[in-house]
């Protein structure tokens, strides 16, 4: 177990990761507010070009548009800034390793998580997909996450792949058949949940690791606003 002074370290550390990833997506969020306001203006110069026939320079205008729009809607929008600052980070590491992340999320207006605990459990829950992912064949890199409520709690489903069959469980972690250990950063999350009065499972089939975690909801946090594309 670690001692209080580590964990304040620690809680004192994600936070400022999770300002940082706020302020990158809250960017994220003008540039496109932006996109869509000079709209009319790549119109007009589209045109100007057209009338000029100038096929290359449009060419060369939509490549940049392209590559400008690309970094825009990259952007997974739930609705929660906190759940969208935390899960766009952590998909812009999963692809610079080549890994494919299908979410499909649904987040409440408000949660009865703090920052820094809700930054704990998704963070390492995808930490640890991350890593489960980076030893298998491009095709098999595939993290399926799902976030919806489920009656009064909020649930929370992550899905990777792993290199050989059922992988052997060992008190709270899991063992792989090459003897490391595969759910390293699960025992924080095992505090957080409990903490939190919530829920976790995990269950590792032939060549599939998942984890299940239940979460209580704000009295006041009800209603979905948000679903990612």
């Amino acid at each position: 177990m670690l001692g209080k002074r580590a964990n304040r370290r620690i809680e004192a550390y994600q936070q400022e990761l999770l300002k940082t990833h706020f302020l990158e997506v809250d960017n994220m969020y003008r540039k496109m507010r932006g996109w869509r306001h000079d709209y009319r203006n790549h119109i007009q110069v589209l045109k100007s070009y057209a009338d000029r026939g100038d096929l290359e320079a449009i060419a060369k205008y939509l490549d940049e548009l392209e590559t400008d729009l690309y970094t825009v809607d990259t952007v997974i929008k739930t609705g929660n800034p906190m759940t969208d600052a935390i899960i766009n980070s952590k998909i812009a590491l999963a692809n610079d390793r080549k890994i494919r992340v299908d979410i499909d999320a649904h987040i409440p207006v408000l949660l009865a998580v703090s920052a820094v605990d809700f930054c704990t459990i998704l963070g390492n829950l995808f930490d640890n997909a991350i890593e489960a992912s980076e030893s298998l064949p491009e095709e098999r890199r595939v993290i399926r996450v799902y976030i919806d409520l489920k009656g009064n709690q909020l649930y929370i489903s992550f899905l990777n792949f792993t290199s050989g069959g059922k992988l052997k469980k060992v008190g709270n972690l899991f063992k792989s058949t090459k003897g490391g250990e595969h759910g390293l950063g699960l025992g924080r999350i095992d505090d957080v949940v409990k903490r939190l009065g919530g829920y976790i499972s995990r269950n590792s089939e032939e060549g599939a690791f998942t984890t299940e975690v239940l979460l209580p909801l704000a009295e006041s946090g009800q209603e979905k606003i948000g679903k990612t594309e």
